[in-house]
Formats: C-alpha cells, structure tokens, sequence
C-alpha cells in the first residue's frame, strides 16, 4: 500500500500519479533523467540491464525488478513522449534472456557475463552499497578503466546514479506494486 494517498483510478500507475500530482517539477526531472539513459546511453543493452537490474535488486524497486529493458524501454519512451527510434533497445545488440536476470544477483558466481558486464554489475553494486569505499579502490579504477573509456564510466555512473534514485523513491513510497506491462497498459 503507497505511503501517500493515490486515488483508486490511478492505482494502474501509481508512481506516474504521485510524480505528476504531488512534485512534478522535480518528478518530472527525474523522469527527465531516466529518459535520457534509456534514450542517448551509448552502453550496450547487455551492460546496461546488468547494472540497472543488480541497482533494482538493491534498491528493492518491484517495478524495476519486473522490467526487461527489450520488452519495455521503447513503449516507455513513446508513452512519455520520449524518442524510441534512438534508444538503448533500437539501437539494437544482445537482449538479455531470463537466465541473465536470474544470475545477477550471483553474479560473481556466473559464467553468463563477460568483463564488461561483470564491471557494470559491480559498479552498480559498489555505487549503491559502497560509495566511500570504491572511491579510493585503484585496483578497481584501473580494472574499470581497462574495459570502459572516460565517457563509458561517466555514462554508466549516471545511469546508475538515475536508477538508484528514481528506484528508491519508487520502492520507500511502496509505488512499485505494479507490474510494468499493467502500467504501460494503464
């Protein structure tokens, strides 16, 4: 149950609701952020779902966890009046199947990802877990900057920075009650 009030004929999208009604100002910016990752990111589709998905598993976002980037980015885009002819899913690449998803929590644990995967996993996971302690980690800036040029490293922090954000708002309002296709539906 949301820890605000939604009216029951916008229990289809709660989130979509809450950001429009009681901060749309500064929902809409993050909304504005979150489009922007899935619009303009020039990471594969596999880099990034590895690490919004491990950053939804953190944030404990029902709705993040229950989102495929192939089935639901684009619908996403054109819903918010984004542009889905450029996005992360159209510009094509590897989609993950159900057996990437259900690996990433034991990610160091599996053989599904390459390095570059594996680095946005713990990138993510260091990011939303472990800010102070990454930071000053060089083994692991040099690992990451071995894979990952400047502009890579700036674009994955900022849309793990988007997800933590948008997901956690998501998750501590209880808004992620709903399964994605019910609010693209909705």
């Amino acid at each position: 149950m949301a820890r605000i009030h939604v009216p029951d004929e916008a229990q289809g999208n709660p989130l979509g609701y809450v950001i429009g009604t009681y901060a749309p100002k500064v929902g809409g910016a993050g909304g504005a952020f979150a489009t922007a990752v899935y619009q303009s990111s020039s990471l594969p589709l596999r880099v990034l779902e590895a690490a919004r998905y491990r950053t939804a598993q953190i944030n404990g976002c029902m709705v993040c966890q229950d989102m495929r980037a192939a089935a639901h980015v684009d619908p996403l885009l054109e819903q918010s009046g984004g542009d889905a002819a450029g996005s992360i899913v159209a510009r094509g690449g590897d989609a993950p199947d159900e057996a990437f998803y259900a690996a990433v929590a034991d990610w160091r644990g599996s053989d599904l990802f390459n390095a570059r995967e594996r680095l946005a996993l713990e990138h993510a996971e260091r990011f939303a877990e472990d800010p102070h302690g990454f930071a000053v980690d060089e083994a692991y800036w040099a690992r990451l900057h071995a894979a990952f040029s400047d502009a890579e490293i700036v674009d994955l922090t900022l849309a793990i920075a988007a997800w933590v954000a948008m997901g956690r708002v998501t998750h501590i309002l209880e808004l992620d009650t709903v399964c994605m296709a019910d609010m693209l539906a909705a």
